[in-house]
């Protein structure tokens, strides 16, 4: 018997007349145990061309399960390719009558999976037909809050006020802490990016310009977006989502209860209210983090900072980023609640349809925020 530094030990021999190879298993085989590959087996077969049956010794085995029925199988796949035969008798009782059970019954065609190879033309078309869809479905869930907004602003719409103060004040004051420290620290490298070039020509001044104006127009709205695409877009989305599974949503319909108008739009109006509000909140954050590094390590006075930063940044400005928040906001809360709305029935569908919202959003709020830029160039604001 060979050595093993494993429990298991396999070894050969042959008979008398050279046509029979025996394969000798002791020890332990099992699926714990890594199992030698099986060309060790068919390298020996090959090696002697006038093997016609194999046999098997199995009386020094201590413990065996499916490990040693994986093996013996492929061996006994091999020798059926090679026209070799098998004898079983020196299995044990319990791995013989596994084989016959497993043999009983042939293979389904066609019951293995096996993994489609797509073309990269098909891969093309089958994205550009889900952009397609998922473009339709966003404009038909824009016409749907649409028509509830409108009834609203009717009187017709029915949505309970606690349940819009309450939402209120999970995207709005429960958001600070989280939007204080990204600005504050969006602020701080602003300022450091820019006090390595300003400084090499002494107008560290300017970064009050540099900082003011990055967070007024651009920052401040896209970081309270982004941190309320995943914090709050993400809720609306599993919120809506578990109703959906739990049924609920079926049972308002039943009820003759609109969703979109009970529980849509307080999500939208929230969320729309409370975006202008964390954008202005944020620059300000942003600013006093950049004041924190010029005051502070860049031998700046507060008054000379806060007044650089007053003469640079106008009113317009900011409006450009109030502006872009409110456009933001509608743009989260849109892809929260659309999201939470297509939800399946299953709590994985659940976890999609939270991650699906976030890059819905992430996704939205760049390129709408290209595109206005570009927009307030071609004015000139």
């Amino acid at each position: 018997m060979k050595p093993s530094s494993q429990n298991f030990q396999i070894d050969f021999s042959f008979p008398s007349d050279n046509t029979t190879l025996i394969v000798h298993f002791a020890g332990s085989w099992k699926l714990a145990e890594k199992l030698p590959s099986t060309d060790i087996v068919v390298h020996q077969i090959k090696s002697a061309s006038s093997i016609k049956t194999i046999g098997f010794e199995t009386s020094k085995i201590s413990d065996w399960d499916t490990g040693l029925l994986i093996f013996v199988t492929r061996i006994m796949d091999f020798c059926k390719n090679s026209e070799i035969q098998v004898d079983q008798k020196g299995l044990p009782p319990g791995v013989q009558r596994l084989l016959a059970l497993a043999g009983a019954v042939p293979e389904r065609k066609g019951a293995r999976k096996t993994e489609e190879k797509q073309s990269w033309l098909s891969r093309v078309g089958k994205t550009s037909i889900d952009i397609f869809n998922n473009t339709a479905d966003m404009i038909h869930f824009t016409g749907e809050v649409t028509l509830a907004f409108m009834k609203m602003l009717a009187g017709r719409a029915r949505f309970r006020g606690s349940d819009m103060v309450l939402t209120i004040q999970e995207c709005g004051p429960n958001a600070l802490p989280i939007v204080t420290l990204i600005s504050i620290l969006v602020g701080v490298i602003l300022a450091f990016v820019g006090a390595i070039q300003l400084k090499m020509f002494g107008a560290q001044i300017y970064i009050a310009d540099l900082v003011g104006l990055g967070m007024a127009r651009e920052m401040g709205a896209m970081m309270a977006a982004i941190i309320m695409a995943g914090r709050t877009g993400s809720a609306y989305a599993a919120q809506l989502g578990s109703m959906q599974a739990n049924e609920e949503i079926d049972a308002l319909i039943t009820l003759g209860i609109s969703p979109m108008e009970f529980l849509v739009l307080p999500r939208m109006i929230a969320l729309g209210l409370m975006m202008p509000l964390l954008c202005i909140y944020a620059d300000l954050m942003g600013i006093l983090g950049g004041a924190v590094v010029g005051i502070g390590m860049m031998d700046i006075s507060p008054a000379a900072y806060f007044h650089q930063t007053r003469n640079a940044v106008a009113l317009n400005h900011f409006a450009v980023g109030i502006f872009k928040s409110c456009v933001f906001g509608i743009l989260v809360a849109l892809s929260g609640c659309m999201r939470g709305m297509q939800c399946g029935r299953s709590a994985s569908a659940v976890g999609i349809a939270a991650t699906s919202a976030v890059v819905t959003a992430i996704v939205a709020i760049i390129v709408s925020d290209a595109l206005l830029t570009i927009l307030f160039s071609i004015i000139g604001i």
